[in-house]
């Protein structure tokens, strides 16, 4: 099974940014576990700052793989292009989110991807990448 986790922008700064609403371990570090706990997985991992970048991972592994893990960070609530690709593609997508997105501000309680997705996850930290995970199982 193959899955690719893609990351939005900021998430670069995982560990370092905001460690009050985000936590103080980085994504890299937090893959290599969930590499180790879901062994029989390959997973994939990408992140970049760049829409457009985004939407060329998505375009790239969206025929091939078995699922996509998507936290877009503030694109999810600005990008009609993301949402776009995500309805393009035939590769489920779940989008996850660190933080509760419905507690923060309100501009964030919009997003504009989740209606082509197969279903959102918010709020628990770094493990919502692992409830995602374990949907595709």
């Amino acid at each position: 099974m193959n899955i690719q986790i893609i990351n939005g922008p900021n998430l670069n700064l995982l560990g370092k940014r905001e460690p009050g609403i985000y936590g103080s371990e980085g994504f890299e570090s937090y893959l290599e576990t969930l590499k180790s706990k879901y062994a029989e997985i390959n997973l994939h991992y990408f992140q970049s700052n760049v829409e457009g970048e985004l939407i060329n991972k998505l375009h790239e592994v969206g025929f091939s793989f078995d699922g996509i893990i998507l936290n877009a960070g503030a694109y999810t609530h600005t990008s009609i292009a993301l949402t776009d690709a995500i309805a393009a593609i035939q590769v489920p997508v779940i989008e996850v989110h660190i933080s509760n997105v419905h507690a923060r501000e309100s501009f964030r309680h919009h997003s504009m991807i989740a209606g082509n997705c197969k279903g959102v996850i918010a709020g628990f930290g770094l493990k919502s990448y692992e409830l995602a995970l374990t949907s595709f199982l």
